[in-house]
């Protein structure tokens, strides 16, 4: 598999290629990054032959949109595809910290949670501003869900449901403003539930279909079904699959790590780069339409893109199918 090759949404006229780059990192997610090492990740990524980009307003608070579109609006608009997100409106506020949800040095802008009809048209406008865009390609909603707002998810649910945010994004789309719309989200529980409400075409889920986890195999299932695609993010889990012991954010529990470690050992006996694997694995799911890559500086996303064309042996994931390490429905076909 190459970077270069393309997916196309089943319902919309969009494609994809199989690796996107996802620009959290070029709003200082965890350390400071220099526009230069920025724009170094995203010049590699072009080199490369990659021509999905992600970024949202809350990415070092409206810092990823203000580099990226520094960027792209360099390009020819046809040569490549872009989404954002909303779902938070940046409000200005003087009193941001010098690191705010591990965002180092985000600028004075705060979020607030706002899935309306008005809140969602008002987002989607700064963002065509702050990128210089006129129709990003995709938006998502992002952050929505029973575990990312607790006991206020109804209050933001019902936004989406009754307060007019589905059908922002259905005039968006219907306008031509955007091509596609779904969510963007890590919990696949939501994708489920915004399915049966609305008629979404594409889903960034990140951290819930990879190596170490499937349980959204019968989601995934579904959207192929249904011709939703799947942007995958998170192919590492925050980094476990990359070497640092960290999963969903967190230092990795025992069972985490122990079945980690048995993946390291199929990834010896095969001669197969974990990076590698979790990097391809979801694109084994045919509802999976591109993985999306987050990468600091040119160095990383070379890394990554050396990574994802390694040839991987039908043998190794046979391997791992008979040790139980990935579940026995998930689909290994051609790569």
């Amino acid at each position: 598999m190459q970077v270069t090759d393309q997916r196309r949404l089943r319902n919309r006229d969009l494609s994809f290629t199989v690796m996107g780059l996802g620009c959290a990192q070029m709003g200082n997610l965890y350390r400071l990054t220099s526009y230069a090492e920025s724009l170094g990740a995203f010049e590699a990524a072009w080199d490369a032959g990659i021509r999905y980009f992600d970024t949202a307003p809350f990415y070092g608070y409206t810092r990823s949109e203000r580099r990226l579109g520094t960027m792209v609006t360099d390009r020819t608009r046809s040569d490549y595809v872009l989404s954002t997100k909303v779902g938070r409106i940046m409000v200005p506020d003087d009193s941001v910290g010098a690191e705010e949800d591990a965002y180092v040095a985000p600028l004075p802008f705060r979020p607030v949670y706002d899935y309306s009809y008005d809140a969602i048209m008002r987002s989607f406008e700064a963002s065509r501003q702050r990128l210089g865009v006129y129709s990003p390609d995709v938006l998502y909603i992002h952050d929505i869900g029973r575990m990312t707002h607790g006991d206020r998810h109804q209050n933001y649910w019902d936004q989406l449901t009754k307060g007019g945010g589905f059908r922002a994004l259905g005039e968006l789309r219907s306008a031509g403003l955007v091509k596609a719309i779904g969510l963007g989200v890590n919990e696949w529980q939501a994708v489920s539930e915004a399915m049966d409400e609305f008629d979404i075409d594409v889903t960034m889920l990140a951290g819930r279909y990879t190596l170490l986890e499937q349980d959204s195999l019968d989601l995934l299932d579904r959207c192929h079904r249904e011709g939703v695609g799947i942007v995958v993010a998170g192919a590492f889990n925050s980094g476990i699959l990359a070497g640092n012991r960290k999963f969903n954010y967190a230092d990795a529990p025992a069972d985490i790590t122990a079945r980690v470690d048995e993946i390291e050992a199929a990834c010896q006996a095969e001669g197969v780069i974990m990076q590698a694997a979790a990097l391809v694995f979801p694109l084994l799911h045919p509802a999976v339409i591109t993985v999306v890559s987050g990468a600091r500086n040119a160095e990383q996303i070379k890394a990554n893109v050396a990574w994802f064309e390694q040839e991987i042996p039908s043998s190794f994931w046979t391997r791992l199918k008979d040790k139980g390490v990935i579940s026995a429905d998930a689909p290994v076909g051609d790569a």
